[in-house]
């Protein structure tokens, strides 16, 4: 497979060299130059999830690997369940947190570090760069934590992760560095983008992303909507499936529309962000106007700008309209994701707000033959303090109870790029 620079048509790449490009040239993202049109979905569909998922990334890979060693490097990275919960008749949670993290960035994570392994040069140390608004750093660090060879920075706005998600990745220390910035996300994100905008510190420290804008992070995102769709396929349910995504910086979705443009049965998919509806309000007829991200309770989604909607363009060519006719679309408030919370609450479901902000909008877009999917993207223990001001209790889990105890070991740091650079010739 090659890849193409969403800003440069003449820039292409094998899918290791992007690996290690992290963003492409010029500012864009690498996407694939085409993608393949599967026809043989329904016997996918009928294999289990690790079966499925070997099959679709070596057709997708298996050019540039060693088909024994990708086949092991799958088996690692996807070595947990992603179960789709019934909540009642025709209304589905596909329960992507059931990683090590707990959060469904796991699956790109866990993927993109087994990629790495088989890529990199031995002797040839690398620092991984991240922005995180909550989920992202817990993953990578997790994935790369105690790696040879590899040093891992995680930048988040302080403040802005839930005291569970700044300890999952905050407490590791070894190779693993978090900084907590004065800012925003979108500011963290923008002094990643700095970082990789200089090619002396790029080489100097061997830099590379594991944001989404890395294809390592993006391609296995793909698979979980198979699975999705096999689950149902198992009850007898094909047609009509609508699948709702939590959204902020776009590349959960990008990789269903992906998985889509590939021929996988499914009618639509939505679109669904918090307060940061700047995506929302361009597909509604508005201009695109990235502004500054504002807090939510669902604090992974809190992205103004977000990176992987210029790959959705890319993917249609520029045609809003066969955009338009792929998406569906909405965005709720605090207010309204706390009310999907009780109502999911009293349907005996506990969703966390990204999930429930997902619910809400597909309430409101799923048409009444239709059955609807929403990703439940992390544990609701991440965000005990959203219920304990609802009166909700939450169980939490072993591995986030253990965090507790552990000391922070953040530094932090201002909004300036010559603060990161600093952190990174120490």
């Amino acid at each position: 497979m090659r890849f193409i620079n969403t800003r440069n048509p003449s820039d292409t790449a094998t899918f290791k060299e992007a690996v290690l490009q992290g963003p492409a040239p010029e500012g864009g993202l690498w996407m694939p130059e085409s993608l393949p049109d599967f026809e043989d979905w329904n016997s996918l569909l009928q294999l289990r999830w690790p079966e499925r998922s070997e099959i679709i990334l070596r057709r997708l890979l298996g050019d540039e690997f060693d088909g024994e060693a990708l086949a092991g490097a799958i088996q690692r990275a996807l070595d947990f369940p992603v179960p789709l919960v019934r909540i009642r008749r025709g209304l589905y949670s596909l329960e992507l947190f059931h990683g090590p993290t707990l959060a469904f960035k796991d699956v790109g994570a866990r993927f993109f570090a087994e990629m790495l392994t088989l890529i990199k040069e031995p002797g040839h140390p690398l620092t991984i760069l991240t922005a995180t608004s909550g989920d992202t750093g817990a993953a990578v660090a997790h994935a790369f934590w105690n790696r040879p060879e590899v040093r891992v920075m995680v930048l988040y706005p302080k403040g802005r992760v839930s005291d569970l998600q700044e300890r999952q990745f905050a407490t590791l220390g070894g190779n693993v560095t978090a900084l907590a910035v004065d800012g925003s996300f979108d500011d963290c994100q923008d002094l990643v983008k700095a970082c990789f905008s200089d090619p002396g510190l790029k080489a100097r420290h061997g830099l590379t992303s594991a944001n989404s804008i890395n294809v390592a992070r993006l391609l296995p995102q793909m698979l979980y909507y198979a699975e999705a769709l096999a689950q149902l396929h198992a009850q007898d349910v094909r047609d009509g499936i609508v699948i709702s995504v939590p959204s902020g910086n776009f590349g959960n979705l990008c990789a269903g529309l992906m998985a889509r443009a590939m021929g996988l049965p499914v009618r639509a998919l939505i679109a669904a962000t918090n307060a940061n509806a700047t995506v929302p309000e361009f597909l509604d007829g508005g201009p695109y106007r990235p502004r500054p991200s504002v807090a939510t309770i669902s604090n992974a989604m809190d992205v103004g700008a977000p990176n992987n909607w210029e790959r959705i363009l890319h993917l249609f060519r520029g045609d809003t309209y066969a955009l338009r006719s792929a998406l569906r679309w909405g965005h709720k408030s605090d207010e309204e994701t706390k009310r999907a919370l009780r109502e999911l609450r009293g349907m005996g479901y506990l969703a966390d707000p990204h999930a429930a902000v997902a619910y809400a909008v597909l309430e409101d877009r799923l048409g009444l033959s239709e059955t609807g999917i929403f990703l439940g993207t992390a544990h609701p223990a991440k965000f005990l303090p959203v219920y304990e001001h609802m009166g909700i209790q939450v169980p939490i889990p072993d591995e986030l109870a253990a965090l507790k105890d552990r000391p922070v070991v953040a530094q932090e740091v201002p909004r300036d790029v010559q603060a990161i650079w600093e952190v990174l010739e120490a």
